[in-house]
């Protein structure tokens, strides 16, 4: 096997960027080995390629090293993206010194049955009531349980082993006996009355699952330093899973058995940002590079405060190559309605804009240059979560229990969402592709030929010998030679 030209290696790390991203360490022939997420993509890619260190190493992290040959990265706007995009292309590629990611039915939660009048805090493994609220996941079941009895001692709500008695004056009687569990709490209780015992714990729970997941994060931070990749992994399938929970706690009113509905939050934002009205159509817009090299762009709505994913739209960048966050925007701003005002179609209530100040100009320069009165228009930069408008107001910031930046929160997650989901297919397109060039004696113009012939590398590869020489300057020895390089080289992939 060759050796890695060490120089080649040394300036692709020195052009890395210092910013959040997933990376992808290949053979020589192309095949991924692995897939890391990094906080810092230059400090952590650079760590692979220190020879002083790799004396170290784990056995299996040590042969991990001596077969790399290239990487790839793919940058993203934050150290979350990059744990979400990083266990979607580990489920995709399945690389061979990958620890399986896993969901998290092997990890407890907490559930509680919101169904019920008096709803108990219990301990699971699986999600198998959307009416419940849940907690977690969490790493380890002894302090969890640990937790729910301090849960009965604090609040007097009760646990899955009890079984609540209703009075004939409409009360509950939650233990047959009056356990000492309830420290001095009530045992018998109406339902207006738990709930509100209920309300405090849920909130309990909610800073508990908080805490920890800092202490997770910390931990895998001190794991994947230390190179202990698998352990790494295990933690960040926790934290994976624990901030989705947290995510949908956000759901919730003061009231944990009821949930409000989107009206209250567009009534809200529409008062906010001193609308004509509640912003029944809102389309967010998100730039997303691909490897560092060129942009994409995804443009989601939400109608009525709920996704309209039929609506959604992607882009790649066609006035310019390379990355320049302004000019991608303006493009895509102006595509959008450009192609809305040739088809009579009237504008939405707000757009808003993932980015600063010069992503905002950006996109209002965009309706300029089309001759359009720009709708409500706005930015949200994710640092410190502050609206921007493109006007001499001032910018704004919102407290984080605020219902319109909650609504903003996750219509710009959405579009984080959609672009990062472009990114990744467009990636693994290129990936899977690129295998081709490893190929001996195979010139571009017989590559091109064979994509347009089978439209798919994984039609191409399902192909018989025979089919394959049916493409112009493929004779039948070459097409043996790559039906058998192809089917021992690369994973299966949909078409």
């Amino acid at each position: 096997m060759p050796e890695a030209d060490p120089s080649k290696i040394k300036e692709k790390v020195r052009r890395l960027p210092p910013k959040p991203g997933v990376y992808l360490m290949k053979d020589r022939l192309g095949t991924i080995l692995y897939v890391g997420k990094a906080k810092n993509l230059k400090k952590r890619v650079s760590t692979y390629f220190q020879p002083s260190r790799s004396r170290l190493e784990h056995p299996k992290i040590r042969a991990l090293v001596t077969m790399i040959r290239d990487f790839e990265v793919i940058e993203v706007k934050s150290e979350s993206e990059a744990i979400l995009l990083e266990g979607k292309l580990i489920k995709e590629w399945k690389p061979r010194y990958n620890t399986d990611f896993t969901d998290d039915k092997r990890f407890p939660l907490v559930r509680v049955d919101l169904a019920t009048e008096i709803p108990g805090f219990r301990l699971v493994r699986n999600r198998t009531d959307d009416r419940s609220r849940y907690f977690g996941p969490f790493a380890h079941a002894g302090p969890l349980r640990r937790a729910l009895n301090e849960l009965r001692r604090r609040f007097g709500v009760v646990l899955g082993d009890a079984s609540p008695v209703k009075l004939p004056d409409g009360r509950y009687r939650l233990y047959d006996d009056v356990r000492g569990e309830l420290y001095g709490f009530s045992n018998e209780v109406t339902v207006e009355e738990y709930r509100e015992r209920v309300e405090q714990a849920c909130g309990f729970l909610d800073g508990k699952a908080r805490e920890w997941l800092e202490e997770l994060k910390k931990e895998m931070e001190t794991a994947a330093e230390k190179r202990r990749f698998e352990k790494a992994a295990e933690l960040r399938d926790i934290i994976v899973a624990l901030e989705k929970t947290l995510l949908k706690t956000r759901k919730f009113a003061r009231d944990p058995l009821r949930a409000p509905g989107p009206e209250a939050d567009l009534e809200d934002l529409g008062a906010t940002l001193a609308l004509d009205g509640p912003p029944e159509r809102i389309e967010c817009f998100d730039i997303s590079h691909i490897s560092g090299t060129y942009s994409v762009a995804s443009m989601v709505q939400f109608a009525n405060g709920r996704p309209e994913k039929a609506q959604y739209r992607r882009y790649k960048i066609r006035s310019f190559e390379g990355n320049d966050d302004f000019r991608a925007m303006e493009e895509v701003v102006g595509r959008r309605y450009r192609r809305l005002a040739g088809e009579g179609k009237p504008l939405p209530d707000l757009v808003v804009i993932d980015g600063g100040r010069g992503q905002v100009t950006a996109a209002l320069k965009a309706f300029f240059v089309l001759d359009l009165i720009p709708p409500p228009l706005i930015g949200l930069a994710k640092r410190e979560e502050t609206i921007l408008f493109p006007d001499e107001r001032p910018s704004l910031n919102l407290p984080a229990s605020s219902p319109s930046l909650r609504l903003l929160q996750r219509v710009r997650d959405e579009a984080h969402r959609f672009a990062n989901t472009f990114n990744a297919e467009l990636r693994s397109r290129r990936i899977r592709e690129s295998i081709l060039d490893d190929f001996p004696g195979l010139g571009q113009k017989r590559k091109q030929a064979l994509m347009a012939h089978f439209r798919s590398l994984n039609r191409l590869k399902r192909a018989t010998p025979e089919e394959i020489a049916e493409v112009d300057g493929i004779g039948p020895l070459s097409a043996a030679r790559l039906h058998g390089f192809l089917n021992s080289r690369t994973p299966e992939t949909e078409d």
